[in-house]
């Protein structure tokens, strides 16, 4: 099996674990297979001088993988599935999520609460801006791009940066995290944390191969999560989180937020249901017709604007 996947150290130590996943089942079942990895470099990639959301938006690491797969040069595309659009019409389908990595963020450099008044914080991301700056007013925020070796050796003087605690544990940086941020105070985006391996929808046999890795109570959480975000029509140019779990009964609690850009206000709610989809598409529409989430969209597309 051929799986495509951004070039970035990240990105193949998470390609590499899936390969090693699917070599382990294909040993034991005896099947002799073996797995290739594709490495693809990405608009995002490339361009790290710009936010991601003016060089294409949260697509912008996902395009050119997804293309290796379309075209037949791989047969599955391996991504960080927040990096993920969520959008109605796909060009691949999600045909396994392996069990998902903590999905929470951290702080490099200082611990939150330790940052003297006005302290900067360096981050790509408006989801994270938006909810430090709910949890620390004070505080003063520089746009921050590069893989994760870049950003955490860009810490501000008497700040930090903020990353996903996964990306730290993948690559064996556990320590340099100076807080783990719990998601009660701040909500992940939709997908981090996780890997989605996606194929061609017509590609059964290649679905039939990679279900074998398939961690359900991942691949549920991250549907209902992705369906919030299709909901609310965010990506990574709107302040919007999401975190789902799956109960002992079955059932799946999903949070999510929506922040105003400058964090001066910020909805949470919190759902229960069965259907990942119906979930999260009912916890979207709360979200904006009854907490004002709304106003919100139009005051961004309304600053875009201008």
């Amino acid at each position: 099996m051929r799986l495509a996947t951004r070039s970035s150290p990240l990105a193949l130590v998470q390609a590499e674990a899936v390969a090693t996943l699917l070599a382990a089942r294909a040993s034991s079942d005896a099947t002799g297979a073996t797995v290739e990895l594709v490495a693809v470099t990405t608009a995002g990639d490339r361009r790290r001088d710009v936010p991601i959301h003016s060089v294409g938006g949260q697509g912008v690491f996902v395009k050119e993988v997804e293309l290796a797969v379309l075209e037949g040069r791989a047969d599955a595309a391996v991504h960080s599935a927040k990096d993920l659009p969520a959008s109605e019409e796909e060009t691949l389908r999600i045909a396994a999520v392996p069990e998902r990595a903590d999905p929470r963020d951290a702080l490099v450099g200082a611990r939150l609460f330790d940052m003297a008044p006005g302290a900067l914080v360096a981050t790509g991301s408006v989801r994270r801006r938006a909810q430090l700056a709910w949890l620390r007013p004070d505080l003063t925020f520089t746009e921050l791009r590069g893989n994760l070796a870049t950003r955490v050796s860009k810490v501000p003087r008497g700040g930090a940066v903020v990353v996903a605690l996964a990306a730290l544990e993948r690559l064996g940086w556990l320590e340099r995290a100076d807080e783990v941020l719990d998601t009660a105070a701040m909500l992940p985006q939709a997908g981090q944390g996780a890997i989605a391996v996606c194929t061609r929808p017509e590609d059964e046999r290649t679905a039939a191969l990679l279900a074998v890795i398939d961690d359900r109570g991942s691949h549920l959480a991250l549907a209902a999560e992705r369906a919030y975000l299709r909901g609310v029509g965010g990506g990574c140019d709107q302040p919007v989180g999401a975190h789902a779990v799956v109960l002992p009964d079955g059932t799946i609690r999903l949070e999510a937020m929506m922040a105003r850009l400058d964090g001066h206000a910020l909805i949470r709610e919190r759902a229960v249901g069965s259907d990942p989809d119906e979930l999260g598409r009912r916890l979207a529409r709360r979200v904006l017709e009854e907490s004002g989430g709304r106003s919100f969209l139009a005051e961004a597309f309304a600053g875009r604007a201008e």
